[in-house]
């Protein structure tokens, strides 16, 4: 593990031991440990209550014809998996498209993904918005890119205690929360982009490179015999559990964190809280933490492809409660500039494991 990774996620690394010590005594201890630590978790309410309040002011923004347009039954089985990481012009969507608000819903929109994801996961979502603006071609037949083809979407009505969902997507983009009382889940979301690397209002954008870094780092971090169970092919591989693969499972395979020594487990942490910074507000993100720091010795880590260049490989991590996948795509003869990246949970794709999903 690099210097600089161990000075920035130290603070990470002893709340969470900290945090699980105390678990082991007593909840209450835990709960002042999370405080201290900085990384507290509200009450229930307190942190779903944000979410909602912000879903209902951009759903306040939009006239009787364009709630009607975003709004979906929960239940509604082919809205909830119709999400992709292909273009429009290759695959439909429905809802409500960025290209059609105005400048007051789509602050109010931004304001509901802040919510939801962060600073971290709102600024992935326009740097990823802004790549697909730099592949925009005249209109014509096949392929749409370009941030006004993302759209939002709503699977139930926004809630505290019933059930609901938050979709917004487009091209190689797709952020599934499901809020169910005071549980948020954000399984499946699709994240990575084309090109991950550009030039945006004069500033150099590196979409991945945070999971770039962590993920070389920790592959760096092995001996011998933990490299040899961790590599388990010469080529990245496409994504296992990508689009359409709900509900499905994969055995874990790799490396499992029970043979990393304290520096390797930290870094394996690092890692999996750089996909959850931009999928996750602070609050969710610290409780899900907590979480894997608790199975960290039942997840695994497995590497497909190429150490160097950076990005050009694909890994996996592998744990009771997360499926991480990191894919390079060919696409564009670059695969350091094109990558499709999934997060699940299993057992709780759209919350499944919370409700009686049709």
């Amino acid at each position: 593990m690099s210097a600089k990774a161990v000075v920035r996620y130290l603070p990470i690394i002893v709340a969470l031991i900290g945090l699980h010590a105390l678990c082991q005594s007593s909840p209450a201890a835990a709960q002042d440990a999370r405080a201290s630590a900085g990384s507290s978790a509200p009450s229930a309410g307190a942190q779903t209550m944000p979410i909602v309040d912000a879903a209902n002011a951009f759903l306040a923004t939009l006239s009787e014809q364009q709630k009607a347009a975003v709004l979906f039954d929960f239940n509604d089985a082919g809205q909830r998996v119709r999400w992709s990481n292909l273009p429009v012009g290759i695959f439909s969507r429905s809802g409500m498209a960025w290209g059609d608000m105005d400048a007051a819903q789509r602050a109010a929109l931004t304001g509901l993904l802040g919510a939801v994801l962060g600073p971290d996961g709102a600024e992935n979502v326009r740097e990823q918005m802004a790549a697909d603006d730099a592949l925009k071609a005249p209109r014509g037949a096949g392929p749409r890119f370009g941030s006004e083809f993302y759209f939002v979407s709503f699977l139930g009505t926004p809630s505290t205690t019933a059930p609901w969902m938050l979709q917004f997507g487009g091209h190689h983009l797709a952020i599934n929360a499901t809020v169910v009382g005071p549980k948020v889940t954000r399984s499946p979301s699709l994240t990575g982009g084309q090109p991950l690397k550009f030039v945006a209002d004069g500033r150099p954008v590196y979409i991945v490179v945070e999971e770039a870094v962590q993920g070389a780092a920790l592959l760096d971090s092995f001996g011998a015999e933990q490299r040899t169970k961790a590599v388990r092919g010469t080529r990245y591989i496409d994504l296992v559990l990508g689009p359409g693969k709900d509900g499905r499972t994969l055995e874990p395979e790799g490396l499992p964190a029970s043979e990393m020594d304290i520096q390797q487990k930290a870094q394996l942490l690092a890692l999996v809280e750089a996909r959850l910074r931009i999928l996750m507000n602070a609050a969710d993100r610290a409780a899900k933490m907590a979480e894997i720091e608790r199975d960290l010795d039942r997840t695994w880590f497995a590497w497909w492809g190429p150490d160097k260049p950076l990005g050009a490989a694909y890994w996996r991590v592998t744990g009771p409660t997360l499926l991480l996948e990191f894919s390079p795509q060919p696409l564009g003869g670059d695969p350091t500039q094109h990558a499709h990246n999934i997060y699940r949970e299993p057992g709780n794709d759209y919350g499944a494991a919370w409700t009686a999903l049709k």
